[in-house]
Formats: structure tokens, sequence, C-alpha cells
């Protein structure tokens, strides 16, 4: 994990977030599925709610309810909560 000292004061995200409209998921981790609570979810990524501690980078499936699985990956953790990004979709 990387730690942040100061909080940001500028948003630097490339799009909106919305909050999530389902309000759960389920997360991949290490063999074992877990029930998520989503925070907010973009076309990009989303932050989740989750007691334990995948690595940076760490690859995670992750299934959407309104959208079905989707690949995640670990960009940051802190405080019980993980942000993920998405993979890019493949059409």
């Amino acid at each position: 994990m990387i730690p942040r000292n100061e909080h940001r004061r500028i948003d630097e995200r490339n799009e909106p977030r919305a909050p999530a409209s389902s309000g759960t998921g389920v997360l991949e981790f290490r063999g074992r599925k877990h029930v998520v609570q989503l925070i907010n979810v973009s076309k990009s990524g989303a932050m989740v709610i989750f007691a334990h501690t995948p690595n940076i980078g760490e690859r995670l499936p992750l299934q959407l309810l309104d959208h079905g699985f989707v690949q995640a990956q670990v960009r940051w953790v802190r405080n019980g909560r993980i942000g993920l990004s998405f993979a890019p979709s493949r059409e």
C-alpha cells in the first residue's frame, strides 16, 4: 500500500463518478467470492468497501449486478475501501 500524506486539492479524474445504482457487487479475491458495497462507479472504475487488503495492481474479477462481469485492477487501498480500474472492454 502506498500511503498518501496529504488530501487531494484538485480532482484529477477524467470522468465523473456516479453513486452505485445497485449498491452491491461480487468481488472475487484469491479464489473466494465476496459481496461488496459499491460506493461509486464510472465507465473506467469503481470504489468499493472491502474488508480485505489486496495488493496494488492485483487483478480481481468484479460482478456488477447491472452490467455483468468486469476485470478490475486495484489502484489504491485505504481505510477499508479500495479503488479499482476496469480493463478496457473488447468490442
